[in-house]
């Protein structure tokens, strides 16, 4: 489905992104990190989708986060280098898929017992991070 672009549109996008990294720092150190990294990739997607929004584009779901961070920085020179903190939050594990489904590993292991050893306190402040510079381009359209 893709959205029509408004700022109206890319607030609530930003709102929920908001929440839902509350919601993974709510889960911090309670031995759920694949959880963390869930719900930061859930935060991660809609404050990409906001800012893509607020820059007239329609977002219609293609190019994954990688994507959505390289489009941006290619079109906004204030968000350059947010291709390689994105980057580095995929590196530490977060997914959308991976943190959720044992498919995503070998067997027997389950992503609660994969992502064991992810610094969740590391992972929430880059995001934080990301999440501002994405929340602030947003309040300067």
């Amino acid at each position: 489905m893709a959205l029509t672009p408004s700022i109206p549109e890319a607030l609530r996008w930003l709102r929920q992104a908001m929440s839902d990294l509350q919601a993974a720092h709510n889960d911090i150190r309670h031995c759920w990190p694949n959880w963390v990294l869930f719900k930061v990739h859930q935060a991660l997607e809609k404050a990409l989708v906001a800012a893509l929004l607020c820059h007239g584009e329609a977002f219609e779901g293609h190019g994954g986060l990688m994507g959505m961070a390289q489009r941006l920085e290619a079109e906004e020179p204030e968000l350059r280098g947010l291709a390689l903190d994105v980057q580095w939050l995929c590196d530490c594990g977060m997914d959308g898929k991976a943190t959720q489904y044992p498919s995503y590993h070998p067997f027997p292991m389950t992503p609660s017992e994969v992502f064991s050893s992810v610094d969740e306190e590391a992972v929430l402040k880059q995001a934080q991070k990301v999440l501002m510079r994405l929340k602030n381009h947003v309040g300067r359209k």
